[in-house]
C-alpha cells in the first residue's frame, strides 16, 4: 500500500511523567498550549494519550514535516516559550524527546 507524503514524516515521541494530582490541570493547560505548537510551519498533527496502567504518565506523539520544524522551528519560536511556561513545571522527571522516520505503514 502507497503511503503517499507521510513517508517522509517525522514522529516525535515524548513520554511524559506529570506531578501527582495535577493531571486535570495538566491536561486544560495542554489544550491551551495546542495552539502555539500547532502554528508552526512543518507541524502536521498531535496526539496526547494517558496511559491506563501507569498513573501520571502520557504520550505525546507530534508529527512533523521534518526534524528540523521541531528542533528549530518550534524550539527557537516565541511559542515555544509559552509552551514551555505552560507546561514544563508538571514533569518529573524531565521527558527525553526522540524522533522517528516511518519504515512500513498499514492503514
Amino acid at each position: 500500500r502507497k503511503l503517499d507524503n507521510r513517508r517522509n514524516m517525522i514522529l516525535e515521541v515524548a513520554i511524559l511523567y506529570v506531578k501527582p494530582n495535577l493531571q486535570g490541570k495538566f491536561e486544560a493547560d495542554f489544550a491551551l498550549a495546542s495552539e502555539y505548537i500547532q502554528a508552526i510551519d512543518g507541524y502536521c498533527s498531535h496526539t496526547l494519550r494517558k496511559c491506563i496502567e501507569i498513573d501520571g504518565q502520557y504520550i505525546l506523539l507530534v508529527d512533523w514535516i521534518d526534524v528540523e520544524s521541531h528542533e528549530i522551528g518550534f524550539r527557537k519560536s516565541k511559542g515555544y516559550l509559552k509552551w514551555k511556561e505552560l507546561l514544563h513545571d508538571y514533569y518529573e522527571p524531565f521527558p527525553t524527546v526522540n524522533h522517528y522516520e516511518t519504515v512500513f505503514e498499514n492503514k
